[in-house]
């Protein structure tokens, strides 16, 4: 796992468990979504430090927009973001 719960919690300024379950949902969708858009597998992303920024913003960007999330923004961001480590082909 690139992000632990605590992690992000504390990254998200959440100081109560109620949404735990979310976050961590979150934290697999964003791990999935920033390796699928660098063309790595998760435990490649993992190795790579800077791409612990990259996932906690997607959760971030999940958790604070789960009402009307726009994911072709969100997207575009994380492209910006992983673009130094992405592969150019599959």
């Amino acid at each position: 796992m690139i992000v632990n719960l605590d992690e992000m919690k504390g990254y998200l300024r959440v100081d109560f468990d109620d949404d735990d379950a979310l976050i961590e949902n979150f934290i697999t969708t964003g791990q999935n979504l920033c390796a699928d858009i660098a063309r790595l597998s998760v435990d490649e992303l993992g190795a790579i430090p800077s791409s612990k920024i990259a996932v906690m913003y997607a959760v971030a960007y999940l958790y604070e927009h789960r009402e009307n999330a726009n994911y072709k923004e969100l997207t575009l961001s994380l492209r910006s973001l992983l673009f130094g480590i992405r592969k150019e082909g599959f």
